[in-house]
């Protein structure tokens, strides 16, 4: 039987990286400082690593999916320098109003890597600054949600604190 790995599920936008609004160019692509350090010490601790976005800006027609992969390609050569590589990037590229395999706060992508690369969910963590990555984790079973204060984070602290109440809130990631 083979052991199942635990992982982290992050979010991009605002946990990784600064959050300007539908990013589809590599030069406004702005990871923060200490994400390649922090991913590393997640690898290191044994977990598996696996990035986990939606990016509605493709279904509403304000880039391409070519062009997400550009900054996905960017953001890997980025953390490279680190050592780190995402397992899989997996991404919904479809608006919030049309129908979704994946989208958070879909736990399907969480499930997926499950199956595919042996992951035990319930000492896996997912970490994002917004509800629906939250609800993604706990949707999924896994461990901990987490809520980083960068992005979205912090306002969403302030204005929905109940809603937090099975979450762990760090500043940063």
């Amino acid at each position: 039987m083979t052991t199942m790995r635990p992982a982290v599920f992050l979010d991009r936008d605002g946990v990784l990286n600064e959050d300007l609004g539908y990013i589809h160019r590599v030069e406004d692509f702005r990871l923060f400082a200490g994400t390649g350090r922090a991913l590393a010490q997640l690898r290191d601790a044994g977990y598996l690593l696996f990035l986990v976005t939606n990016q509605s800006g493709i279904g509403r027609g304000y880039f391409t999916v070519e062009a997400m992969h550009r900054v996905h390609d960017h953001l890997e050569s980025e953390l490279g320098r680190n050592g780190i590589r995402f397992a899989r990037i997996y991404y919904a590229p479809e608006a919030p109003n049309q129908p979704s395999r994946g989208r958070k706060p879909s736990p399907q992508f969480l499930f997926d890597a499950r199956d595919e690369f042996g992951v035990d969910l319930s000492r896996s963590y997912m970490i994002g600054d917004k509800l629906a990555d939250l609800e993604c984790g706990w949707n999924a079973g896994v461990c901990r949600s987490l809520l980083v204060r960068t992005g979205y984070g912090a306002q969403f602290e302030r204005d929905a604190p109940e809603a937090l109440r099975r979450a762990v809130v760090v500043d940063d990631l």
